[in-house]
């Protein structure tokens, strides 16, 4: 599948409108089936733009497309990536950010196909638009990682950046869509529990706004990483959420290789 300049037309899972509190995101166990939302959704025909070519960043539209070569050769393993690339990681986001400091909190593999993720113990890709944190969701992940200095670092300015990289070639199936956050109207985000196995938490979903304009990037190769801000503390007028969803591509072949990825989520403080 090679690059399209034409946007494309897909389906997209929103919360519907008269969704009052009853949405609960269940994260699904890695190695396990997918999960299942409560709620009601809004299933909604969306033009999503090729993005190559345009230029994007965090404080503007949330999401940006970066060159990144690693020196991983297996990111299923788990000694590698602490020893190799948390190290790659934090280089990048505190080049791109200009943190003073960056703390990588998390890894999480994904696998469009079910038997992938029995065997390699991966997640499913996520197909309900969301945002990773909230407000209250990302003070509460910074003190449960960080307790000795989330105090201290609360007063100042963070936030959660996550890298979204394949790990198995070029990915031809369920890519990610962005929301260009400039297009985002007041009242478009809500909050929404987040169950897991170890916690509860809270995410962000959104519901329908015309204005959205959605963005993918095609044909991604493995060195190239996709960056997401999902949440800063900042509130001077720049971007603090950036709502995405995985998408089934309608320009995918049948027999093409589904998605393998690694989402890695880093803490930025300024």
């Amino acid at each position: 599948m090679m690059s399209n300049p034409q946007p494309i037309h897909a389906t997209v899972q929103y919360l519907a409108t008269d969704d009052d509190g009853d949405a609960v995101y269940h994260a699904s166990q890695a190695g396990g089936g997918a999960a299942d939302h409560d709620g009601h959704y809004d299933m909604r025909e969306v033009v999503i733009h090729d993005g190559r070519g345009r230029t994007f960043d965090l404080d503007g539209a949330g999401f940006m497309l970066v060159p990144h070569t690693s020196a991983m050769t297996d990111f299923q393993d788990d000694a590698a990536l602490a020893a190799v690339y948390e190290a790659e990681a934090k280089s990048l986001v505190e080049t791109i950010t200009g943190a003073r400091r960056v703390e990588i909190f998390d890894h999480t593999r994904r696998a469009a196909s079910d038997t992938l993720r029995r065997r390699q113990v991966m997640r499913e890709p996520s197909s309900v638009i969301h945002n990773d944190y909230t407000p209250w969701s990302a003070e509460r992940r910074l003190r449960d990682i960080l307790p000795n200095e989330a105090e201290t670092l609360l007063a100042g300015r963070f936030a959660i950046i996550n890298i979204w990289r394949s790990i198995a070639g070029r990915v031809e199936t369920n890519p990610l869509a962005f929301c260009d956050s400039r297009t985002l109207a007041a009242g478009d985000l809500v909050e929404v529990t987040r169950e897991a196995k170890d916690r509860i938490g809270q995410i962000q979903m959104a519901r329908y706004n015309p204005a959205h304009e959605w963005v993918y990037f095609p044909d991604m190769e493995m060195d190239e990483a996709a960056l997401i801000k999902t949440y800063d503390s900042a509130t001077d007028g720049r971007n603090r959420f950036t709502i995405h969803t995985a998408f089934t591509d309608p320009t995918s072949e049948p027999d093409a290789a589904p998605r393998q990825s690694i989402e890695t989520r880093c803490f930025a403080f300024f």
